[in-house]
């Protein structure tokens, strides 16, 4: 007969077996989280995709510099201002950058747009099979099965040859906004009670305009403000280095030689978490907490006072934590927030929702000094705002769900993880990632069933 306390006192020892000292991390010179004792990330290997930049090291000491961010050798700052001085969207020669290397000429770039937009479509019965007749309550979990679903259509799913590896790319780069559309959509129609509305890909949109179209429904139900600053935060998330942690998985799980849909799949499972792909919503919620307690959003000394509850841990959460502050590279500056800031006003503008925005820049200025009130002069650490303090915002401007900010942040980020995949593949070391860890358990000595006696706890 099974005891009522049977699960708890289970759960208790397996609390225990768990437990490790900190001082053998010391010890054995573990590098934590992959990460050095000075903060910053263990060289695990090289890549030709993404630089990003937020600290030199000289003498053996880390010091801060503003961030950047390079695209296959070229500033994030010069892709921007390259497609928004002419008046277009970026995301398509983004993609196309990260891919081979360099910039399309404009016809190139028009055929490459052209082709990845007649793949937008999904196959026949997929959308009802898929996302349709099996229940799912989160985008994201809809989209990881999906892209299983694409294993079984595939006629040569295993084969990691360079040509079928960039095929399956390209098909899965343009159906993943379509996937995501379909899975909001769907969560609405079931959940919701809302009508459901499955719309045909506009091939003649951007990604940008065609992923407004299908899950708002109206060509002009968007204006061009809003498909920019869409395309723009597409650019801005597409790519980070080899190190964040989803391109990571990614790169562990391609290492391994399995099939490109597995691989997606567990770095979709990555992003999901809170501490990667979640964050904008938290800074989302942190503000909408701020804006409904603090009377006067421009008052400094109101919103210092607040701040400082909420890193007491008596206000909002409770955690103690400012959201959006701080990155594990950018230092000084994050690129992809200077960048994105300058069109959120814009947006702010457009929308009325400049007092908002300047309450944002009031805690973006304010928490430093904040932090170092907390913390006590011995606290010398620079901070800045990253992506996430803004593309919240710039969402909910949007008339974007918080379903689909982390989706959206998928959207955009499945181009660098099979830009990675295709490298690690094909011109790495050949070497499936297996690093090491010290076992730590004390030796014990088997003892047969007949003699072992029930555990008190």
């Amino acid at each position: 007969m099974i005891k009522p306390d049977f699960f708890n006192r289970l759960e208790a020892e397996v609390r225990q077996s768990c437990q490790i000292e900190n001082d053998l991390f010391e010890q054995f010179d573990v590098k934590r989280g992959l990460r050095n004792k000075d903060g910053t990330g263990v060289l695990v290997g090289l890549t030709n995709i993404g630089d990003v930049v937020g600290y030199k090291k000289e003498d053996g000491k880390v010091i801060a510099i503003p961030g950047r961010l390079l695209y296959r050798g070229i500033d994030i700052e010069d892709i921007t201002y390259g497609f928004q001085k002419e008046n277009r969207h970026g995301f398509d020669e983004t993609v196309f950058l990260l891919l081979t290397g360099r910039l399309p000429a404009k016809e190139e770039l028009n055929e490459f747009s052209e082709y990845m937009a007649s793949l937008r479509a999904l196959p026949d019965d997929f959308t009802k099979d898929m996302i349709l007749s099996m229940k799912g309550k989160d985008v994201l979990n809809i989209l990881a099965r999906s892209v299983l679903g694409l294993y079984t259509l595939d006629e040569k799913p295993d084969d990691i040859s360079l040509d079928n590896m960039f095929r399956q790319s390209l098909n899965l780069m343009a159906k993943f906004p379509t996937i995501v559309a379909y899975s909001y959509q769907a969560l609405r129609h079931l959940y919701q009670g809302k009508t459901l509305s499955i719309r045909h890909p506009q091939t003649k949109m951007t990604t940008a305009e065609n992923f407004l179209y299908l899950i708002k429904g109206d060509c002009t139900g968007f204006s061009k403000l809003e498909a920019d600053l869409l395309d723009l935060l597409l650019v801005l998330h597409a790519e980070h280095g080899g190190g964040n942690n989803s391109t990571f998985t990614m790169r562990v799980t391609s290492s391994s030689e399995t099939d490109i849909y597995s691989s997606i799949t567990s770095a979709i499972g990555s992003l999901k978490g809170p501490l990667h792909g979640g964050a904008n919503i938290r800074v989302l919620e942190m503000m909408e907490d701020i804006k409904a307690h603090v009377k006067d959003w421009k008052s400094e000394k109101e919103v210092e006072e607040y701040l400082l509850k909420i890193l007491n841990k008596k206000a909002n959460d409770f955690t103690g934590k400012i959201y959006g502050i701080g990155h594990a590279v950018y230092t000084v500056s994050d690129p992809r927030a200077t960048i994105l800031k300058v069109k959120a006003r814009e947006l702010a503008i457009e929308k009325g929702r400049l007092p908002e925005f300047e309450l944002y820049e009031l805690v973006e200025r304010l928490t430093p000094e904040v932090l170092r009130v907390f913390k006590g002069e011995k606290f010398t650490k620079v901070v800045c705002i990253n992506v996430d303090f803004y593309s919240g915002f710039v969402y909910a401007c949007l008339d974007i769900p918080k379903e689909l900010y982390t989706p959206l942040f998928a959207v955009a980020r499945v181009s660098g993880w099979c830009t990675h995949r295709i490298e690690e593949l094909t011109f790495s070391a050949k070497r499936i990632i297996r690093p090491a860890f010290k076992n730590v358990f004390p030796k014990q000595s088997y003892v047969p069933l007949s003699e072992r006696k029930n555990q008190e706890l």
